[in-house]
């Protein structure tokens, strides 16, 4: 799976399949502070990523 984690800019390529909270806890990232994307589309904590997806992690910016 390749990663792209927008926080950092940073590029990983990892072998995971499996739901995507699972994913964000295997960066030790937190779930509730990013977003997951995959070819432009969002997806929730509990959709299923393949070894063969590439994936964006991006920040959740909050403001008031």
């Amino acid at each position: 799976m390749n990663i792209f984690i927008e926080r950092t800019s940073e590029k990983k390529s990892i072998h995971f399949s499996g739901v995507v909270r699972a994913l964000v806890e295997k960066l030790r990232l937190n779930p509730e502070a990013v977003l997951v994307s995959r070819n432009n589309e969002l997806l929730t904590l509990e959709d299923t990523v393949e070894d063969s997806d590439s994936v964006e992690i991006l920040s959740v910016v909050s403001g008031g």
